[in-house]
Formats: C-alpha cells, structure tokens, sequence
C-alpha cells in the first residue's frame, strides 16, 4: 500500500477536564509522614483490608477507566482491561495472597563466631513513596506500583501524567474513593507540580518514563537521599531465526508490536530475521496485520491513537516511503497512524535512530546469528529482548550473554503479565524490578538483625590479643 495522508475534519473540541484542587505539596508530605509515622500502616491485617478495598474500587471504576482511555489513547474496552484494568486486578490479588508470608521476619542462618544467636531480616515499609506515572499505560502503571507501596505498608502519592487528563481525573476518584488521602493520594497537575513533590523529603521515588526524565529524576532524588526505581525504555530487538515458526512468530511480533499503537515501552522495537526466513516472514506479517486490524487500521473503531500530536509529527518523520512495505496511512486530525512495515533497514536508518514508541515495525536481515548478537550490542541495553527459534545453543546465548531487562522466547511482551518474575530494566534502560515479590521488596526495608545470647561469650575477640586469640580467630572466620 502507498504512504498516504487520509484527510479527515478536526475532531469536535474536547470538553475540559476539571481541575483538582489545589494542593500544598509540603503539607501533602507532612500528611502522610504523620499518618505513617503513626503506625497506621505496619498492621498486615490493614494492609489486606486497603487492599481489598482498593481491589473493589477497581472493579466499581472500570467504565470509567475505559472511558478515559477512550479518550485519551483511542483505546477499546477489552485492550483496556486485558493490558490494564485485568493485570492490575491480578497483581493486587496476588499481593493479598502472599503477604501474610512475606511480612514476616525471614530467618538466616549466623556465622559460627556469633554462637549462639539468631539472624533475621526484618521488613519495615520505607514510608512516604512518590510514583511518578507515563501516559501510554496511565492506569496500570500508575497502580500497579501503588499496590506493592501498600502491600509493603507505605503512604503512597500517585502523581499521572499531564498528557492523560481524562484517565487522571479517573484515577484520582478511584484512590479518593479506596484511601484515606494521608495513606494513599493522586495529585493531578502540571511538571510544575510533579517536581514540588520531588523536592519534598519523600522516601523512595518510582518513576516510569524517558531516560533523559528518569536521569533528572535521579539527580533530585539524590539531593533529598531517596531510593529510586527507574523503569525506562530502550530499542527492544527482536530475533526470528530460519527454524521459527513463522506464521505464530508473526501473529505474536504483530500483536505485542501494534498493541497500544506501538506506544509501548518492552513491544519489539524492530525486527532481524534470517535471511532463509525473510520472505515469508514478511508475507505472513502482512497478512497477519490484516486479520488483525484490517487493510486500513483507520476504519477500525478498536484502532487507537497517538497520544501526543509532537509524538504523531515524530512518528510519522521516522519513515522512510522508499521502504514501506505496508500500511501507511494517517489521520492528522485525530493523531492515528496504521500500522506501517519498513523492510530492508539499515542501522543507519532514520527509524534505527531512537525508540520508535510508535506503529512502524522496520524488518532487517541477518545472515549469521553472530550479526544479530553485534547489533544489539551496538545500542544502548534495551529494556526487552525477544527470540523466535527452538535452537538451544542460540537460546544459551541469548540468556547467558546478552544484556537486557526482561524478554520472552516464541512471544513478545507477555512476560509483564506474569506476577512471580520480576520486571524491570538494566544499565539504560532502567533501575530496580518490580511485580510481585519484586514489588514489595523494592518499597520495603530490610532490617539486617541479630539477637545474641548472653550465657556464651567468645573472649578471644576482645583485647588484648595473643597468640591463641590470632589462631582461633583465623580458626573460626574464614
């Protein structure tokens, strides 16, 4: 298909969202710090009930929810619960499951110069946590760190991004609705906002955005000695080998590719695929395309949007005609551009240039294993990795040797949706892991203890010192 402009009328003019009421960042802090400082949150059997409240308040608020994503990302009601409202679902069930467990204090084995003793970690909430949450997933991962920040037992300020009013006003009704505001709040705001609660004396910040946002980030965190995770994006490659299979291969690269519009941080960036497989690769891509969205994404009401018409204009500059292969087509006045397929790319490419965060799959040709390897390691660490084959040794590699946060082997993306396996990036591309257990280590401090007897004393490690106290010491501590 050519690359074309489909020329529509400008959408109607939105109705403007309401505004919050102002707040006092520094009170806000200070609110929560008491309200935690009280003990409030420390009790297990509280935590549960917040987050069993918290879990009905979801339930209750998912018309809203999907509404405001229809309004702020195009996107349909079933993508916005399978990708959204059902995983943060899920992960708040499975906090509930497991925390009894985790909150308790976990037995170590003691040295033998410290018998007889006991040595245990003891988890302690960190206090005041500030989640600084994305537009492209303005739901899950707003809330879905706000479920580890409770279940760890911290006060918690939500802060969504600007770019999603309707999905902030949303979730600022939900958590009004679930919390008690000096346990759990949602400000809503401007950047202004966002860095007058960084300033404030919190305890750990979680930030999921750019890289050049996240650095800032970490910076001003320094300054008031918060812990930080970073979760941030990268170029995520993807690999389909000559003994993959092709067709599954390209229903699964095309679904984790064009979900949200391509406007997802771990969905494969572009795609090497050995030259033996090319051909019917991109054919069966195609087609796949097709039965997914249609021949023109446009016409389908589940098709989303760009979020931001500076995104859309970036986008669209990334393509190159000469090598579109597919798709094209888009909608100026309401920010959608069709999936789009770029073949035979080059890493000097335009599109090679940045994370696309976009619906443009560029496709590149290997002809050895070891030339997909060299130009993964050419871009900054990625924050996924994907690989379709069924050769061991290249699975070995792929594990063992290649630098990444999280990937999938025969499917893309899908690894966020699992609870028990830690997600997160790596060097570039993030800092810290979080879902499940992961999640309420990240918010939690542990107390390194031990609980001495006091009917043994070993004498030798106190002066003055001698010969035997030298042979013993080196005897025991070694």
């Amino acid at each position: 298909m050519d690359h074309q402009t489909v020329s529509k009328s400008a959408s109607p003019a939105e109705k403007p969202v309401p505004s919050q009421p102002e707040i006092d960042p520094a009170q806000l802090v200070s609110s929560q710090r008491a309200y935690f400082e009280s003990g409030a949150t420390l009790d297990v059997n509280r935590r549960i009930l917040a987050l069993q409240r918290f879990y009905d308040a979801v339930k209750d608020h998912e018309p809203q929810l999907a509404k405001a994503m229809k309004e702020d990302l195009g996107k349909s009601a079933q993508e916005t619960y399978m990708s959204e409202v059902g995983l943060v679902l899920s992960e708040t069930k499975y906090q509930i499951a497991h925390l009894r467990s985790w909150s308790k204090p976990q037995l170590k084995t003691p040295s033998i110069i410290n018998f007889p003793a006991l040595s245990f970690d003891v988890p302690n909430p960190k206090g005041v946590v500030y989640v600084m949450s994305p537009w492209n997933y303005p739901v899950m991962l707003a809330l879905e760190p706000l479920v580890g920040a409770v279940a760890a037992g911290n006060c918690v300020i939500v802060r969504p991004s600007d770019s999603a009013p309707h999905v902030g006003q949303a979730l600022a009704s939900l958590i009004a609705e679930a919390f008690d505001f000096r346990h759990v709040a949602c400000v809503l705001g401007s950047h202004d906002i966002a860095d007058a609660l960084l300033a404030q004396p919190v305890d750990h910040v979680f930030f999921t955005g750019s890289k050049g946002v996240g650095a800032y980030v970490m910076e001003q965190a320094a300054k008031i000695h918060a812990s930080v995770t970073l979760e941030l994006g990268g170029q995520s490659p993807c690999i389909v080998c000559d003994d993959a299979h092709i067709k599954v291969a390209a229903r699964r690269i095309v679904f984790g590719k064009f979900l949200n519009c391509g406007q997802t941080c771990v969905c494969p960036d572009y795609v090497m695929v050995a030259r033996s497989a090319h051909d019917a690769f991109v054919a069966a891509v195609k087609d796949e395309i097709v039965r997914q969205f249609g021949e023109n994404a446009l016409d389908n009401p589940d098709w989303g949007k760009i979020c931001k018409p500076r995104d859309y204009q970036r986008i669209l500059g990334l393509v190159d005609p000469a090598k579109v292969v597919f798709g094209g087509q888009h909608d100026d006045a309401a920010c959608r551009i069709a999936p789009i397929v770029m073949d035979n790319v080059q890493p000097a490419d335009k599109v090679m240039s940045q994370e696309i965060f976009g619906p443009i799959l560029p496709i590149m040709v290997f002809d050895s294993i070891d030339e997909a390897w060299s130009q993964i390691r050419s871009l900054p660490t990625p924050l996924a990795a994907y690989l379709f084959t069924h050769n061991q040794s290249i699975i070995d590699y792929y594990l063992k040797q290649l630098s990444f946060g999280s990937g999938c082997i025969n499917d893309t993306i899908m690894q966020v949706s699992v609870s028990n396996i830690g997600f997160g990036g790596n060097r570039a591309s993030g800092l810290g892991r979080y879902h499940g257990k992961f999640s309420f280590d990240t918010f939690t401090n542990y107390k390194a203890m031990l609980k001495k007897s006091c009917l043994i004393d070993l004498p030798m490690r106190y002066q003055p010192y001698n010969s035997l106290s030298n042979a013993v010491i080196r005897l025991l501590v070694r």
